[in-house]
């Protein structure tokens, strides 16, 4: 009886395609498989960096436009960051208007109005009045911000808009001088005195030094209650990477420092290599700059520039 079968040359025919096909489609596999990691690696990179360089952006674009600085972590020193071109300084600080409170209640009433009336018989060299402000609801809103730490309407600060302002001294940066005692610097700590439109120097109405007597009010003014920091903690010399970090809750004109302990931080993005930032006048420009922790050298930047 009379079987088919494959010849041994069949066979080896066989063979031979199957091993030709086994090759190729093996590194059509692993091909399509690495655009697979690579896209999905650059993807989370191009999100998670823009998200980055976002949540900056959107607290820088409030900031007191003249209180911006650059800090050195080596020696805790600090420059004007107009101007600078030191490209080493990690560390970049301002104060931050109370944007939240501006925007105020679901009323859409502000909590501060940013306007000081020059003309009411109560504005004088201890008090400042200020229509269509409210000091309880803004003390709760501060409270809320601050998640329960303590701080309040009574650790905030107003900046009027147009004065002129040194920035070694005006903002309380130099911890080692410690806190703003007087009313003649740019920025002014008050408090509430109980009235709803109404601040008070924060150190009373003892001493010339300690009212507004001398000092130039203007109509518009600007309050903050905290001042921020932005910079890479936790700096891996092996990954060349760290975590890029941004700290609040502390008052400069307090003679407070994002470094303190009681400093709250919240972490922007891990795994970056690079935080950059530099001024024109008062424009910004900031990079962030993250590596992958699955595709060797393989990094990816993104830019802002805040006006």
């Amino acid at each position: 009886m009379r079987r088919a079968a494959f010849t041994l040359l069949e066979l080896i025919f066989v063979i031979v395609i199957m091993g030709i096909l086994a090759k190729f489609g093996i590194e059509l596999l692993s091909q399509a498989y690495k655009s697979f990691i690579f896209s999905s690696v650059n993807n989370r990179l191009q999100s998670q960096s823009e998200a980055a360089v976002e949540t900056i952006a959107s607290r820088l674009q409030y900031r007191i436009k003249d209180s911006i600085i650059a800090r050195r972590t080596t020696d805790n020193s600090f420059v004007g960051l107009a101007g600078n071109t030191d490209p080493d300084i990690p560390i970049l600080e301002w104060v931050g208007t109370d944007i939240d409170g501006f925007r105020g209640n679901t009323a859409v009433l502000p909590h501060w109005s940013g306007i000081i009336d020059l003309r009411d018989p109560n504005t004088d060299a201890t008090t400042l009045v200020s229509p269509g402000t409210d000091t309880g609801a803004l003390n709760t809103l501060i409270g809320v911000l601050s998640h329960g730490s303590g701080t309040g309407i009574n650790n905030a600060a107003i900046y009027f808009v147009g004065s002129d302002s040194d920035i070694r001294t005006g903002y309380g940066w130099d911890t080692a001088v410690g806190a703003i005692t007087t009313q003649n610097e740019a920025m002014h700590p008050i408090r509430s005195n109980g009235v709803a439109n109404q601040f008070v120097p924060v150190n009373g109405d003892t001493g010339a030094d300690n009212n507004f007597n001398g000092v130039d009010v203007y109509e518009y003014y600007q309050l903050a209650w905290t001042a921020y920091a932005v910079g890479i903690d936790d700096y891996d010399d092996t990954t060349k990477t760290g975590t890029l970090k941004l700290w609040y809750d502390y008052q400069p004109w307090e003679g407070e420092s994002y470094s303190d302990e009681n400093t709250k931080s919240a972490v922007i993005m891990d795994d970056v290599s690079t935080f950059q930032f530099r001024a024109t006048g008062s424009i910004i420009k900031i990079q962030v700059c993250v590596k992958s922790d699955l595709i060797e050298e393989y990094s990816l930047c993104k830019e802002k520039t805040v006006f």
